[in-house]
Formats: structure tokens, sequence, C-alpha cells
């Protein structure tokens, strides 16, 4: 059929011109009345009449917003999934960078505390060694001082006896990952790790020998004065050199301060600063394990959430 013949069938008035009422009555006219359709086009008709031009063209837009709706829906999940990846992968790199720079605050501590045993051990082990000398100055020592008057700063090292230093490295990083969840984001052998330079035996054993084991030397030492010297002496004060001079053949005839300082250097010469070397050689190990996994991760490229060269 031409296009005049269509425009003469809507035209009923032939008056040239298509008014509303003829464009209606032909769209209404157009395709096949539902009572002659059978059930299934009837079930799927809307209105009275079936055309399946119209039926194909909502079909065809049916699928269209079909695809666009399950798109945007899948897009929106897929950012959404992937930003949150992103943000973890954020969260586990930082953590990685703040242990790094606690271990290396530990390591530092470490060494620190290795050279204050070393020095402590020295003197006391000096003390040890003098103990039976015939010398009023057996319980005196010295050390260079520029302020003094004769260039030379006297003291007696068992009137410091009773100060202790617990070792206790700073662990604020590893508390706070801990703490905040984030702990889970780091890799399975780092994690590893981590628990065990903060949490495993090495630490335990070094906290503790350096803790409760020393303050028991300590305490016995107060107790033995509180309990025996303030009653046999006619004055006591360890601050002060002259009692440690005044005094000396009796500091030395008792037995049970020399024996307890003997206790308190087998515990520092045989188990902490044994203790100290290898807690010192398991964070360094942390330390090469970290910056491994560091550099792994500051090679790979982030192209706005997606790693584009992932070298896990």
């Amino acid at each position: 059929m031409s296009k005049d013949d269509e425009f003469n069938k809507i035209d009923t008035n032939k008056d040239g011109y298509i008014s509303r009422d003829e464009y209606a009555n032909a769209s209404k006219s157009a395709g096949v009345e539902k009572e002659k359709l059978n059930w299934f086009l009837r079930l799927i008709t809307l209105g009275d009449r079936f055309d399946i031009k119209d039926f194909w063209d909502r079909v065809k837009k049916s699928i269209v917003e079909f695809v666009i709706l399950v798109f945007g829906v899948t897009v929106s999940f897929g950012i959404e999934q992937q930003g949150g990846v992103s943000d973890n992968r954020a969260d586990g790199i930082e953590n990685l960078e703040n242990l790094r720079e606690e271990v290396g605050k530990m390591i530092a501590y470490t060494d620190e505390y290795i050279g204050q045993i070393d020095w402590v051990t020295e003197l006391y082990q000096k003390q040890y060694n003098r103990w039976e000398q015939d010398n009023d100055s057996v319980f005196i020592d010295w050390q260079l001082d520029e302020e003094e008057p004769d260039g030379k700063y006297y003291f007696a090292p068992m009137g410091f006896y009773v100060q202790r230093d617990p070792f206790d490295p700073p662990r604020v990083s590893f508390d706070a990952i801990k703490l905040d969840g984030t702990f889970r984001l780091m890799p399975k052998e780092v994690g590893l790790k981590m628990t065990e330079i903060y949490d495993g035996t090495e630490l335990k054993y070094l906290i503790e020998n350096t803790g409760k084991n020393e303050e028991r030397y300590v305490q016995q030492f107060v107790d033995r004065i509180a309990n025996k010297w303030v009653y046999d002496l006619p004055w006591v004060d360890v601050d002060y050199n002259e009692f440690w001079i005044e005094n000396r053949k009796y500091i030395q005839n008792d037995k049970f301060i020399k024996y307890n300082l003997y206790k308190r250097l087998d515990l520092w010469q045989y188990s902490v600063k044994e203790q100290l070397q290898s807690y010192k050689s398991s964070l360094i190990e942390s330390t090469k394990l970290l910056d491994s996994v560091i550099e792994v991760r500051e090679s790979e490229f982030e192209f706005i959430w997606w790693v584009l060269n992932p070298k896990d």
C-alpha cells in the first residue's frame, strides 16, 4: 500500500486533512480484534486489539530497559565492592608502613637496652669481684665528672641496687591495628611474624626476667635491710657513701647480700643478654619481611580502584 492510499484510508471525509478523531479511529482500527485471538495472544494483549508491530516495539523497549537496569545494578555493585577492596588495600599498606616504623624503634630501644645491661653488668661484676678486699672503699666506685672538684664522681654501686628498668619496647601501632580490626588485612606471613614479635615467647621471657624475676632479687635486698641491718647497725642510709665506708666489714660478712648479687648477675649475664640478642635478631628478620612486602605493594599500579599489575 502506498503512502497516498494510507492517507486516504485515514482521511475518511476526504477533506485532505487528518483530524484528531480520524487519527484516533485509525489507531483504534489497527490490529486484530482481541476476540479473534487465541488465548495466549489475548493474555499478552493490552487494549481491545492486537498489533504485531506495537507488540514487538514494546518487547524491544522492555528488553532495552531490562538490560540497562541489570547493567546499572551490576556496575554499581562492582564499583562499591571494588571501592571497598581498594580502601582495604590502602589500610593494609598503611599498617605495614606503621609496623615497619615501629619495629625500627624497637630495634633502637633494644640496642639501647643491651648497652645499658652491658654497663650495669660490668659495674656490679666489678663490685662482686672486689667484695672480699680489705679496703674501706671496697663498696665505693667512681666515674669521670668535670663538675666534681677532682674530676671524679664517687658513688656506692650497691646504693643504686634497688633501681630496675623492665624491658618494655614500643607497641602502640600493633595494638592499634588489632583494636581497629585491620590486622586481618595483612598478608598471612606478616601477621604471623608480627604476632611472634609482639606476643611471642621471646618477648614474654624478656619481660618476665627483667620484671618479676629481677624484682624478686631487689625485694630480697630491701627486706634484708629492713629486717636485719636496721637492727644491727647504728644507722642505715644506702644513699650516703659514708654508710658503705663505715659499715663495709659488716656488709662484707653478710653472705646473703653477696649471694643475692651473684644471682642477679647470673640473670643478666646468662639469661637477659642472650634473650636480648635473640630478640634483636628476630626484629631484624621482621624488618626484612616488612621491607619486601612494602616494596611489592609500592611497585603495584592502581588505576582508580583497580590494581593493574598485582604481585600476589
